[in-house]
C-alpha cells in the first residue's frame, strides 16, 4: 500500500476478538477461530459475502486470560486494526475450526457496541489519517529526526543479516519501498516481541509515540546481532554449533531471530570438511567427485535445501573407510583352537576357514572368499560367522536381508531423491571402519521381489568376485573396493537362490547335528551359558548325561539345538526357583514324586541338585515324542521314508489301504505334482510285475475290482520330491502280499519304469534322521554310495546300510526273509 491516508473503511464493522496475538497494520497473521462468535462471523459474513466490502473485519486483541474464558463478551479493547481476510480455510479435525489469513489495514477506535450477538458488530472511527506525511514530503522537527533514526536501525538490522537469504533481501527492498510511517507497525511486528509490546505499538495513535515505542524494540534487536557476532568470534573451532538468530531480543536462556531461519555462513565447517577430504586418503575417481561436491558447497548459500544434501555426501565419503583396514592373525594353530573351543563339529567349515589362512600366509593381496553355509536353522550358521571375525582379527558386521524386497536396500538410492541414503552394504563399512571386515548377509535365501526391483540382482555385483573391486553404490555414484571384504552369505536352502547368485558363491553344507554331537554341544557350550543366564553355578545344578539324552530323544526333534536349549534353560528356571525359595531338594530329584511335594525349609536345598529321568518329566511335563515305529507297521500296507526339509531329516510313513472298486488310485497328505507322479510309477510296475511277485491273486491286473488309497500322514505339511518312490512300492508291495514291511528299516529313492532305482539328494540329513529313531537298516541307492563318506563314523556304525541298484533289492531289502520272485530275470544293463 503506498499511503494509510487513502483508505476507508466502512463505520460499522463485525468484531473478531482473538487471543492469536496482535494484528498491526502492515502485517499478516494466521488467526485460529473455534469459539460460537467468531466461527458464526466467518460463516455470515466472510463465507456469504459477495462484496469486497464483506470481507473486511476488525480484529479486538482479547485480552482475557483463555484457561478463563467464557461465553460472555469480554471487555473490549478500545483500539483494534481493520484488517481484510485474505483466507478461509476449515477443518474438523480435531474439533471444528476455521484458519484465517488476515492483513492489517488500519487502526480504528470502537465508539458503540451495537450488538453482541450473533457476532459482535461496533460502530467505529479510523483513526490512522496520517495526512502529515505525503509521498514526496519529508517530515521536519522530533518527528522527521526519529523517522530517520527508526529507518537507519532498520537498515543497520538487515545488513548484519544474510543478503543471499530470500526473506532478507525482499525486506532490504521493503525499506526503500514503504513510507517511513508504515515502518514501526511492519517491523515490530516482524521482530520477535511478547504481545504487550505490540499492544502499546498498537495504542499509539500518535505517529511520534509510535516511533517512541517501536524504535528500543528494534535497538534491542540490533545489539543481541551484535553479541551473537562476537560470541562466534570467540569460538572459531566449534564447527559443529549452528547458531541461527530466533525470533526476540536478547534475554537470560532465549535466543533470537526472524521469522526466516538465518543461518551462519559457518566457514570453519567447510575448511574442515576440506581437510577431512584430504586426509582420507581417497582414490583418485572420489578424490575428485570431492573436490568439485566441496567447490559447489562453498558457493551455495546455507538456505538452499541442495546444501544440506552436499554436507551430508560430503560427510559420508570422509567417514568411510577408503584405506583403513585390520591385520589378519594368520596363526594357524590358535585360529584351530579358537575354533574348537567356540564350536563342536563342523570341521568342513573348520577346515575352509584354516584353508583360507594358509594361503593368506603365502599370498597377501588375496582377495576375500564368498562363502555360502546352507543348514537347517539352529546349527550355528550365523554364530560360526562371528567366530571366524574373531580368528580372523576383524571386524563382525550383520545384514538381515529376510524379507528385503527392494534393490536399494543394497546399492542405496541416487541423490536425487528426498531422503536418500546409501545402501546396507556401504552403511556397514561406515559402522565397523575398515574395508576388510567380516560381513555376514543372514536369510540370503528369502530375498524378495517387488516393484521396487529385484535385490537378489543386486547382490550379484556385491558377491563377484570379479565385479566387487569396484562396487557402485547409487548414493556415492563412485567406485568403492569390496574385494577385501570376507563374505559369509547364510541360508536353509538353496532351491529359493536364483541360479546366477548361487553361482557367485561357495557353497559350504552345514547338516544336522547328531544325538552324540548334540549331548556334547549341550555340556560343552549350551549349560554353561544357561546356568550363567539364570544366576547358577555348576555346583548347584547338575544335568547328567543320560537326562540329556531324554531331552533330545523325547522332547525335541530338530536338527539343529535352538529347542534344547530352551528346555535346558526351563530345567534352570525351574531350579532356580526352588534355590530362590530356600525349599529343602535332596541330592537326587528322583526320591520325590514332583517338586510340588517339598516341604518348606528355612535353610537353602542341598547342593548339587542332580536331575534325572522323573524331575525331567515333572519339569518338562511328559515327553512329546514318542518312538512309534513298531506300532505303526503292525498292518501290511505301511513302510518307512526318509525325507529332507529344511529344517534337517525327517522320517516319513507311507500308509495303503485296498477297497473294492474298479481300479482307481486316490492320493491324500498335500502331495506335489512329483511325488503324485511317483505314486503312478509305482503302480504302473507292481501291475507289469504282479505275475513275477505273485500279486496277481490269480487274476491278471492285482487292481482288478480293487481301490488302492495311498496317505502320507502330516496332511497339513506339503511334500513333494521323487525321492518317496521306492517307500511307495515297498508299501503298495506289502499291501498287494499282505506282509509286513521290517519296523527297522527305513528307505529313500527315485524309481523307473524298469525298476531302476536312481540317486537322490540329501542322503547326510535323510541317514541322521533314521538314526534319530532309532531305525537299524537303510536302504539308499546304489549310485549315493559315496556320498556316506560325510555321515560321521559312529553313525555309519550303528546302521545296516543297503545299496540298491533295483526295486528287487529293495524289496528283499525291505522284508524278512526277502521277498522271492517266481522267475528271477536277469537284469539288463544300459549301455546308453
Amino acid at each position: 500500500m503506498s499511503s494509510n491516508s487513502g483508505i476507508q473503511i466502512p463505520s460499522r464493522l463485525p468484531l473478531l476478538c482473538t487471543h492469536d496475538g496482535v494484528l498491526l497494520p502492515g502485517s499478516t497473521m494466521r488467526i485460529s477461530v473455534d469459539t460460537a462468535r467468531n466461527m458464526q462471523l466467518v460463516k455470515s459474513r466472510l463465507l456469504k459475502g459477495t462484496s469486497l466490502k464483506s470481507t473486511i473485519i476488525g480484529v479486538i486483541p482479547n485480552t482475557r486470560d483463555p484457561e478463563h474464558d467464557s461465553d460472555e463478551l469480554p471487555s473490549l479493547h478500545s483500539i483494534g486494526t481493520a484488517g481484510l481476510a485474505v483466507q478461509v480455510v476449515g477443518s474438523n479435525w480435531p474439533k471444528p475450526h476455521y484458519t484465517l489469513l488476515i492483513t492489517g489495514l488500519c487502526r480504528f477506535r470502537v465508539t458503540q457496541l451495537l450488538r453482541e450477538r450473533p457476532f459482535p458488530v461496533a460502530e467505529v472511527e479510523q483513526l490512522d489519517k496520517l495526512e502529515q506525511y505525503t509521498e514526496g514530503g519529508q517530515a521536519d522537527g522530533e518527528l522527521g529526526e526519529l523517522s530517520q533514526r527508526f529507518y537507519q536501525a532498520a537498515v543497520q538490522l538487515v545488513g548484519m543479516l544474510d543478503m543471499s537469504v530470500p526473506v532478507v533481501a525482499k525486506l532490504r527492498r521493503l525499506l526503500d519501498s514503504l513510507p517511513r510511517e508504515t515502518l514501526p507497525d511492519v517491523l515490530a511486528s516482524m521482530i520477535r516481541t511478547s504481545n504487550k509490546e505490540k499492544l502499546q505499538v498498537l495504542d499509539a495513535v500518535d505517529l511520534e509515540e509510535r516511533f517512541k515505542k517501536a524504535l528500543p524494540l528494534l535497538t534491542r534487536q540490533i545489539e543481541g546481532l551484535k553479541l551473537l557476532q562476537k560470541t562466534r568470534k570467540l569460538r572459531p573451532d566449534d564447527d559443529k554449533r549452528v547458531l541461527a538468530i530466533r525470533k526476540g531480543g536478547v534475554f537470560p536462556g532465549r535466543q533470537f531471530s526472524l521469522d526466516e531461519e538465518v543461518e551462519d555462513e559457518d566457514g570453519d565447517d567447510t575448511a574442515m570438511l576440506e581437510k577431512k577430504v584430504k586426509a582420507a586418503a581417497m582414490p583418485e575417481p572420489a578424490l575428485r567427485v570431492c573436490l568439485k561436491e566441496l567447490k559447489r558447497l562453498k558457493k551455495m548459500p546455507q538456505s538452499m535445501p541442495e546444501y544440506a544434501l552436499t554436507h551430508n555426501y560430503l560427510e559420508m565419503m570422509v567417514e568411510l573407510p577408503w584405506s583403513k583396514s585390520t591385520t589378519d592373525c594368520l596363526d594357524i594353530r590358535a585360529a584351530r583352537v579358537l575354533l574348537d573351543n567356540d564350536h563342536y563339529a563342523m570341521e568342513k567349515l573348520k577346515r575352509r576357514v584354516l584353508e583360507y589362512l594358509a594361503v593368506r600366509q603365502l599370498k597377501s593381496t588375496l582377495k576375500g572368499p564368498i562363502l555360502c553355509f546352507v543348514g537347517p536353522p539352529g546349527v550355528g550358521k550365523t554364530s560360526v560367522g562371528r567366530s571366524i571375525a574373531r580368528t580372523l582379527g576383524r571386524e563382525f558386521h550383520r545384514i538381515a536381508l529376510g524379507g528385503v524386497c527392494d534393490q536399494s536396500d543394497i546399492r542405496g538410492h541416487r541423490r536425487t531423491y528426498v531422503g536418500s541414503m546409501p545402501g546396507r552394504i556401504i552403511n556397514g563399512l561406515k559402522t565397523v571402519g575398515v574395508n576388510n571386515p567380516v560381513f555376514l548377509l543372514d536369510e540370503v535365501d528369502k530375498l524378495g521381489k517387488s516393484l521396487q526391483g529385484d535385490p537378489a540382482a543386486a547382490l550379484l555385483e556385491v558377491l563377484d568376485p570379479e565385479q566387487n573391486h569396484s562396487f557402485t553404490d547409487h548414493y556415492l555414484n563412485v567406485p568403492f573396493d569390496l574385494s577385501q571384504v570376507l563374505f559369509i552369505a547364510t541360508a536353509n536352502t538353496t532351491a529359493t537362490i536364483p541360479p546366477a547368485l548361487l553361482d557367485r558363491m561357495e557353497v559350504l553344507q552345514v547338516p544336522g547335528y547328531t544325538q552324540e554331537e548334540k549331548v556334547e554341544i549341550a555340556h560343552r557350550h549350551l549349560i554353561p551359558h544357561q546356568l550363567e543366564q539364570h544366576g547358577l553355578t555348576p555346583q548347584q545344578l547338575q544335568i547328567p548325561q543320560d537326562t540329556t539324552k531324554d531331552i533330545i530323544s523325547k522332547y525335541t526333534r530338530e536338527a539343529g539345538v535352538r529347542s534344547l536349549e530352551r528346555k535346558i534353560g526351563a530345567i534352570c528356571r525351574a531350579v532356580a526357583v526352588k534355590v530362590a525359595e530356600g525349599h529343602k531338594v535332596s541330592r537326587c530329584m528322583c526320591r520325590e514324586p514332583t517338586l510340588r511335594n517339598y516341604e518348606t525349609y528355612t535353610s537353602p536345598p542341598e547342593m548339587p541338585i542332580v536331575i534325572d529321568h522323573i524331575a525331567l518329566k515333572d519339569i518338562l511335563g511328559p515327553p512329546v515324542f514318542e518312538m512309534e515305529v513298531s506300532e505303526r507297521l503292525t498292518l501290511p500296507g505301511v513302510a518307512i521314508g526318509l525325507a529332507w526339509t529344511p529344517m534337517g531329516g525327517e522320517i516319513m510313513f507311507v500308509e495303503a489301504s485296498r477297497m473294492e472298486g474298479d481300479g482307481q488310485l486316490t492320493l491324500t497328505g498335500q502331495l506335489g505334482d512329483v511325488m503324485k507322479e511317483s505314486a503312478h510309477l509305482a503302480i504302473s510296475w507292481l501291475r507289469s510285475n504282479a505275475k513275477t511277485y505273485l500279486l496277481a491273486n490269480g487274476s491278471a491286473d492285482p487292481l482288478e475290482g480293487t481301490d488302492i488309497h495311498l496317505h502320507f500322514p502330516a496332511g497339513a505339511v506339503t511334500k513333494d520330491g521323487p525321492s518317496a518312490g521306492v517307500t511307495i512300492v515297498t508299501c503298495l508291495a506289502s499291501l498287494l502280499s499282505g506282509r509286513l514291511v521290517r519296523s527297522d528299516v527305513a528307505m529313500t529313492g527315485e524309481i523307473t519304469l524298469r525298476g531302476l532305482v536312481l540317486p537322490v539328494g540329501g542322503i547326510k540329513d535323510k541317514v541322521l534322521a533314521a538314526h534319530r529313531a532309532n531305525l537299524k537298516r537303510v536302504i539308499i541307492p546304489k549310485r549315493n554310495e559315496k556320498d556316506l563318506e560325510e555321515i560321521p563314523a559312529h553313525v555309519r556304525a550303528d546302521l545296516d546300510f543297503v545299496f540298491a541298484s533295483t526295486l528287487d533289492e529293495v524289496l528283499n531289502a525291505a522284508f524278512d526273509g526277502g521277498f522271492p520272485a517266481a522267475v528271477n530275470h536277469p537284469q539288463v544293463v544300459s549301455k546308453l
